[in-house]
């Protein structure tokens, strides 16, 4: 579980994987963390592989990955047969089995208005993901509450587009910054 922590401390911004084109532009860079939110079962292995071999952190978010149900079984096959660092998830059930399974596990949540924001601070509390990741991440003030009220380190996610976008979620408190922006990677 430090692991992640760990690579954090050395560089939080973590490169985010939406476009398998970005693929190397990330293993290049000096992110110590890829966020894979594309990718299919054809190629995941392959995948993990090429960024193992780079020493990066892997955190596959099995909600986007073609080809595997979003179930325990799909869960179990990623975590036995590929081997991330860890899991990021919009679904409670995912985010519980994953932790049950001994892994790292990410709670990604989208805050749209002050209902999802309460439902979201619901959902960190009973679940207790190892982090949650905030969408969109350029809402200090929502950073700030979401660490306050739950204690659970908050990774800042979606529409960073610059480094003030970086300054002010880490300002604001979150833990790391994903992206991505390839830009931002190398700041």
């Amino acid at each position: 579980m430090t692991h992640f922590f760990d690579r954090i401390a050395q560089n939080p911004i973590i490169a985010t994987i939406q476009d398998l084109n970005t693929l190397d532009d990330a293993l290049e860079s000096p992110c110590e963390i890829i966020f894979l939110l594309k990718g299919n079962i054809f190629y995941l292995k392959e995948i993990s592989n090429k960024i193992k071999l780079k020493n990066k952190g892997l955190y596959i978010h099995i909600d986007s990955i073609d080809g595997f149900s979003k179930d325990t079984w799909g869960l179990e096959y990623i975590i036995k047969n590929i081997s991330p660092d860890g899991i990021i998830t919009e679904k409670s059930n995912l985010v519980k089995l994953s932790k049950d399974m001994g892994m790292f596990t990410i709670q990604r949540l989208f805050i749209s208005d002050s209902y999802s924001l309460d439902n979201a601070i619901s959902s960190i509390k009973k679940m207790r993901p190892n982090a949650v990741e905030l969408l969109p991440g350029i809402m200090p003030k929502i950073i700030r509450k979401i660490i306050n009220d739950t204690k659970i380190p908050v990774i800042a996610s979606g529409l960073i587009t610059d480094k003030y976008d970086l300054n002010s979620s880490l300002d604001a408190g979150a833990t790391a910054v994903a992206t991505s922006n390839r830009n931002i990677w190398n700041i």
